[in-house]
């Protein structure tokens, strides 16, 4: 019977590199940024590859926080925790919340009835200045050509001159 034993080690560098990039996605973005900070602070081509690999390596941190934000419900806090149809599981908080929303609904379409009732009646008393002011103007220009056509001409003036 024959034995046979590993005389490399197991893991290797890809390993390491995958060790590492799982313990940067386990903490997030932040995480990632301060690697790539510190790359470029220690010597500038770490850095440099550290953000080509985020980009496009990891598709813009597609597997880490992005991840673990839609797979991770344990905490309820998120960014876009409080949504107006996700129920917290508090049935009292959930009703004040529904009714809450309800009033303001009810207050915006409220006022967005005001704002175009207002808008409306704006635009009809400048429609009416409007046109007061130019039945006025056509009643000042029909006395003038009135009062015109009854005065005659000079006798030394040219047409067109006053």
């Amino acid at each position: 019977m024959y034995t046979t034993t590993d005389t490399a080690r197991s893991g290797g560098i890809r390993t390491a590199f995958r060790r590492s990039e799982a313990w940067l996605d386990q903490r997030g973005k932040w995480a990632w940024i301060a690697t790539m900070v510190l790359g470029f602070i220690i010597f500038w081509p770490v850095g440099l590859a550290l953000l080509a690999y985020m980009i496009w390596g990891k598709q813009m941190f597609a597997r880490s926080c992005g991840h673990r934000r839609r797979h991770d419900h344990s905490h309820s806090w998120g960014r876009h925790a409080m949504r107006p149809g996700q129920p917290t599981g508090n049935g009292a908080f959930d009703d004040y919340k529904a009714q809450a929303l309800r009033r303001l609904e009810e207050e915006q379409e409220a006022f967005e009835a005001f704002l175009q009732r207002l808008r409306s009646s704006k635009d009809k008393s400048e429609f009416d200045s409007f046109m007061d002011e130019r039945a006025r103007s056509n009643a000042a220009q029909d006395a003038a050509e009135a009062a015109g056509a009854d005065a005659s001409p000079e006798t030394g003036a040219r047409p067109g001159e006053y």
